[in-house]
């Protein structure tokens, strides 16, 4: 009986470390959003820098445009894209909606929405824009016990379909944007 006791207490204690350990790899992962959304209000691609594996892939959207190969490569992207903000006097906001993770010990893969938003000068009086889009990233755990995105692509899609994503447990959800007529109706 005392056997039988000791295996339970002990599967009991590795159910929950699994638990504890599957928790923390959400936390991490979801992470990357919240850092994706800093780096784009701030226009700062260095803030996004340490989330990409040095031998990541950046697949874009744009059929003319090629497999863009490595960390350094990646964020060089963002900051060309974050000058072009910057030179236009704007500012953009992104958020991102996971609809599906599929978690092991070493990779994830993460499939959702994003919507972004872009707030021209206020001097030039054009409304607010958006566009949204369907991404897909891998993302793998290093030795050093941290998530590193290996894989990131993305396409245009409707903006209704982030706002019709609905919250999952342990699933990165964002800011919750309201829609764009609700926006423009507040200001």
């Amino acid at each position: 009986m005392k056997l039988f006791k000791y295996v339970l207490v002990m599967l009991l204690c590795a159910l929950n470390f699994q638990a504890f350990a599957q928790k923390n790899d959400n936390d991490a992962l979801n992470q990357f959003y919240k850092q994706f959304s800093v780096a784009f209000e701030q226009l700062d691609a260095a803030l996004i820098q340490d989330i990409y594996a040095e031998n990541a892939c950046y697949i874009p959207e744009q059929q003319n445009k090629e497999i863009t190969m490595g960390r350094d490569n990646i964020v060089a992207l963002y900051k060309r894209f974050f000058g072009k903000i910057k030179h236009k006097n704007a500012h953009i906001e992104v958020d991102f909606r996971v609809v599906e993770r599929q978690l092991d010990e070493q990779r994830a893969t993460d499939v959702g929405y994003y919507l972004i938003r872009f707030y021209p000068p206020k001097e030039t009086e054009e409304p607010v824009s958006e566009f949204a889009g369907k991404f897909v990233t891998v993302s793998k755990k290093k030795d050093d016990g941290k998530w590193y995105l290996t894989v990131d692509t993305n396409n245009r899609s409707d903006p209704s379909f982030y706002y019709n994503a609905k919250p999952l447990p342990n699933l990165y959800y964002g800011h919750q944007f309201t829609t764009l007529s609700q926006h423009n109706d507040h200001d």
